[in-house]
């Protein structure tokens, strides 16, 4: 089989587990006036967390040339790409990495205990692009919808998608042996865009990097986790299937994913709050891309390069997946015990993308953040020695509520506190719109009807080049998307608008689909909207002479139609009804 490795690097990987995974001696649990702690030097803590960063990052640049280009399938072996030092400084651009900076930077200018609405707030006045239950969390906040409310799948469609997952590292890199901080960092933090497993997600890797610290052994690592998390969750279930299939499949990782395909890529059931809807063969939803985590970390056997391959080589989100996967083994062994290749290219002289950090500056706010939350959970932080140790209190983890987005338990603030106050409204540095909001002022009133929620459809900043775009998805395989107004056209008016065709090359997500305007039910133009259709800038322009229904009150409908359930987005930059000379195409 593909996946066994020589004998020699089974030797060498066996080696480097034995002396890498012995315990730390300044690791160890101490009682203080009749209650336990685990004891922790602040050195130790800073050189874990350090190595925490490494592997975050080397899992995140050595996936990136295959995220999502290997959906329901295994990256064959000879596909995968081979690490290079260079690699190291592709990380400065990396959104896994700048948006969980956002999170440290609110903390650190308003204290570990900022609020949730002023993380909101600081979230939405990021400048950097975002996708899926990013961008939809993100928009929610920019209308006016305060948190938790922004994550609700009342107002997202995305809400089990992969994003607080990707974005937790920094909250168990902050919390050495505090799964609670982990847990209340989910709260705070994840429910801005997450919620039910999404959330959940979040703070089970986050919990998982809270015992990295202070544990070698995978499982029970995994098992402290799960302890941070709703034991009846979805993500949960996915944690346990995986151990199961671990242990029926020792040494076959592909029979395990198998397995893991099986129930959550192809079982409807067990995807259907993700954006990617519950038949692509493209899956973000987040506990198939938290089980492809858990493969690299169990069947990794604690080498560092197994453990990142093999997180990649499960496909789907085969970045982010790597980048959890390695961070967690990376702080069980600390920056020292790392081989030089992963770190000696890093220029730590330049500053993340969209933060203020270069990574000296990382390590320093996550060592403050740090020292805030062992004394907040009754901690504290002595010199002995001239050296200055953690003590840690143990404590019982308690796990947020249980709830799901296709069964809330709780209800929607819809009062007053529900949305910003005028306050609030003023610090929010963007503005935008929901759809109705966003047709009544760019697109001259056309409401919305039978779109689906793949793809997170809606009113968009920017798109190839034009500003204030809406875009459009199919409500299912054989109903269109509809924007409709009905009209009493004057003579010589013409219905003009300008549309595209979704496009991502990098990811190869290319798609096409059947533009109809209908007049009065009846179809009147019917063209297909691909790569090849438009024009050189990417949009296609379309007029249809309305004069024939001058003054008469007439129903128009453009409807985006499916014609292959492929990436059928339609984005409009563009639509009104008027004369030919004043509405030139641009």
């Amino acid at each position: 089989m593909n996946n066994k490795w020589n004998l020699l690097t089974l030797v060498a990987a066996t080696l480097f587990a034995t002396v890498a995974f012995s315990p730390r001696v300044d690791a160890e649990d101490v009682v203080v006036d009749g209650k336990t702690y685990r004891k922790l030097s602040v050195e130790e803590y800073r050189d874990k967390m350090k190595g925490g960063w490494i592997g975050q990052i080397a899992g995140v640049c050595w996936g990136a040339p295959t995220e999502f280009r290997y959906c329901g399938r295994i990256i064959p072996e000879a596909e995968m790409p081979k690490w290079t030092p260079d690699m190291i400084n592709s990380a400065f651009g990396q959104d896994d990495l700048y948006v969980e900076m956002t999170f440290l930077r609110s903390m650190e200018e308003h204290g570990l205990d900022v609020s949730i609405r002023q993380a909101g707030i600081d979230f939405a006045n990021s400048e950097y692009p975002l996708w899926h239950a990013n961008v939809c969390g993100r928009k929610n906040l920019r209308c006016g919808i305060a948190p938790p409310n922004s994550s609700r799948p009342e107002f997202s469609h995305c809400a089990d998608d992969i994003d607080y997952q990707i974005e937790s590292d920094f909250s168990g890199l902050i919390s050495p042996g505090l799964p609670n901080n982990a847990v209340r960092m989910g709260e705070k933090f994840g429910r801005l865009m997450n919620y039910g497993d999404g959330m959940y997600a979040g703070q089970f890797v986050g919990a998982l990097y809270a015992e990295a610290f202070f544990e070698t052994d995978v499982y029970k690592i995994i098992d402290a986790a799960l302890k941070a998390i709703p034991a009846e969750s979805g993500y949960a279930e996915m944690a346990r299937d995986v151990l199961r299939w671990k242990k029926e499949f020792p040494d076959d990782w592909e029979a395990c994913w198998n397995k893991i395909n099986e129930k959550y890529q192809l079982n409807p059931e067990y995807r259907k709050w993700s954006c990617s809807g519950p038949s692509s063969d493209f899956n973000i939803d987040v506990k198939i891309n938290g089980a492809y985590i858990l493969v690299g970390l169990l069947y990794g056997d604690g080498d560092l390069d197994k453990t990142i391959v093999l997180a990649t080589r499960c496909g789907q989100d085969s970045d982010c997946n790597p980048s959890s996967a390695g961070g967690v083994l990376f702080t069980t062994l600390g920056f020292k015990a790392l081989p030089e290749r992963f770190s000696k290219e890093l220029d730590e002289t330049r500053v993340f993308s969209h933060t203020a950090y270069n990574f000296p500056a990382l390590l320093d706010v996550c060592e403050k953040l740090a020292i805030q939350a062992v004394e907040r959970e009754g901690g504290f932080v002595k010199e002995e020695d001239g050296e200055r140790f953690f003590y840690i209190p143990r404590t019982e983890v308690v796990p947020s509520a249980l709830t799901s987005c296709a069964n809330p338990t709780d209800q929607p603030d819809e009062s007053a506190t529900g949305r910003f106050s005028e306050e609030e409204l003023k610090q929010l540095r963007f503005r935008e719109y929901n759809d109705d909001e966003a047709l009544e002022k760019f697109f001259g009133g056309f409401k919305v009807s039978h779109m689906g929620p793949d793809m997170n459809p809606g009113f968009r900043e920017e798109y190839r080049g034009k500003k204030n775009v809406f875009m459009t998805h199919p409500e299912s395989r054989e109903v269109g998307a509809v924007l409709s107004k009905l009209v009493t056209p004057e003579k010589g008016d013409v219905l003009y608008l300008s549309v595209a065709n979704h496009e991502n090359v990098d990811a190869k997500q290319i798609g096409d689909f059947t533009l109809q305007i209908k007049i009065n039910g009846g179809v009147v133009m019917e063209t297909l909207v691909s790569r090849d259709a438009v024009g050189d800038d990417g949009w296609m322009w379309v007029e249809v002479d309305l004069s024939k229904y001058a003054g008469q009150p007439t129903l128009v409908e453009i409807v985006n139609q499916p014609n292959g359930w492929s990436w059928e987005a339609a984005y409009f930059s563009t639509i009104g009804i008027d004369k030919p000379n004043v509405c030139e195409a641009p």
